[in-house]
């Protein structure tokens, strides 16, 4: 063989070899999902583990700009077959984008939960209901961080019609086992949140003069809730909370409206019924 066809020849094997080395990852994980079905004391249960990976985009809220986030969500579940309700569990983990995954996450957050995702690119949102109360958490994606827990939707919109500047709101009734014992007091019908990706901007308590009436609005199982975005004359916008009574007395729905000001609630212009108050509020 020539010289000149023995460097072709090594051109060709460089050539051939060269996908397989690019193909060689920097950075390699795999977590196993299964699936478990068994009879116990005649109850058939199933448990199942799935687990998910995503990168985020840049520019997460709390990280340097250029950075990209693995995102990892393993959801654990156990149900007997024919019974309400489910145990289940979510866990939530962050590592930079070409970490070793091995190693300690940026955070790792576990909540009871059915099933979360991540959102704008800014924040995780899980559905925390495993009964039949449906309510939602809402986390920080660049560090974990609780923001606030909402039992409607969550709403999301923003406040610039030029520039897209996201904002959210929700609106927490809370359980009777608060660990908030200013939440316990009897007048408290709930609380309106009004938040950035970044932080919460304002929250809003409403309360009733008549605690009756207030358990009644409070209640998972005796009223209906909604949160809504409204428009109301340009260039002003608010949220609407309505509460619904279940009671065949109950008559039309309770209504507030909390207009938004600048990038806050405008809570000293709050429409509300005689009975019901709106005043800021802080955890």
């Amino acid at each position: 063989m020539t010289s000149r066809q023995s460097g072709a020849a090594w051109a060709a094997l460089l050539a051939a070899a060269a996908p397989a080395l690019l193909a060689q990852p920097a950075m390699q994980a795999q977590s196993p999902s299964t699936i478990a079905y068994g009879v116990k004391d005649g109850e058939k249960i199933v448990e199942i583990r799935n687990v998910a990976y995503e990168v985020s985009g840049t520019g997460v809220p709390g990280r340097p700009p250029d950075q990209r986030l693995v995102l990892r969500k393993t959801a654990r579940s156990k149900e007997v077959l024919g019974e309400k309700g489910v145990d289940a569990t979510m866990t939530f983990e962050a590592w930079p984008l070409g970490a070793n995954l091995n190693q300690k996450p940026l955070y790792a957050i576990t909540l009871t939960g059915l099933e979360g995702r991540a959102t704008d690119n800014s924040l995780w949102v899980v559905s925390r209901g495993t009964e039949e109360v449906e309510w939602w958490s809402v986390h920080k994606l660049g560090n974990g961080q609780h923001l606030f827990d909402t039992y409607v939707p969550l709403i999301r919109f923003s406040i610039s019609r030029e520039v897209l500047t996201l904002r959210y709101a929700g609106f927490e009734t809370p359980p009777d086992d608060t660990p908030d014992a200013r939440l316990k007091e009897p007048h408290v019908v709930g609380v309106l949140t009004y938040a950035s990706a970044e932080r919460v901007i304002r929250e809003a308590l409403v309360t009733c003069d008549d605690p009756k009436r207030a358990q009644a609005l409070r209640s998972y199982w005796d009223a209906a809730r909604t949160v809504s975005l409204v428009e109301q004359a340009a260039p002003s916008r608010g949220l609407r909370i309505s509460f619904r009574e279940s009671s065949p007395a109950a008559g039309d729905p309770v209504t507030v409206l909390i207009g938004i000001a600048g990038d806050d609630l405008d809570l000293a212009h709050a429409q509300l019924p005689p009975s019901l108050h709106a005043r800021a509020w802080k955890r």
